[in-house]
């Protein structure tokens, strides 16, 4: 009986990190935002960082001036809805390799921004989990179930399906 177990004990702690990453990406994050009416003022404080914070990396700067501060409205939509989508497609198990390198440069780019909460440190190890084992972090979700009802996504190069 111990055996017959052991086979699904990585995919279930590396399904398990999966989950609770989009979790975290979904619930504190995402609807948060939605509901605390993050917008444009919220991107051009973010985009403001680097001014005067020393913390904050020339290359973000730039960036931030570059990017986030020409267009704060579309940026004050898109983050919630990338973080939200970023849970959602975790949760699944959609595109999970994917998802979860997005999500560590996501995360990347909020450290250079000097934005730090407690979560970050864990969604970044959860998301490197993902990222190096994606057969195991997708054998419990809707990307295996595709693949069981519909046989020919196993003819896929397997360089090709650890990306989905």
């Amino acid at each position: 009986m111990r055996t017959a177990l052991r086979p699904l004990v990585a995919p279930a702690v590396v399904g398990a990190a999966r989950v609770a990453l989009g979790l975290l990406w979904l619930i504190p994050e995402g609807l948060f935002k939605f509901h605390a009416g993050f917008g444009a003022a919220d991107i051009l404080v973010v985009a403001k960082a680097g001014e005067n914070n020393a913390r904050v990396p020339e290359y973000f700067d730039l960036f931030a001036h570059a990017t986030l501060a020409q267009a704060p409205g579309l940026f004050g939509v898109g983050i919630p809805l990338l973080e939200t989508g970023l849970g959602v497609a975790l949760i699944l198990g959609i595109l999970t390799r994917s998802a979860a390198l997005l999500s560590l440069l996501t995360l990347l780019l909020y450290w250079s921004s000097d934005q730090l909460t407690w979560e970050y440190p864990l969604m970044a190890a959860l998301s490197v989990v993902v990222v190096a084992w994606p057969a195991q972090a997708r054998a419990f979700s809707v990307t295996a179930l595709a693949e069981r009802l519909t046989p020919r996504l196993l003819r896929l190069p397997p360089s090709l399906r650890t990306w989905l």
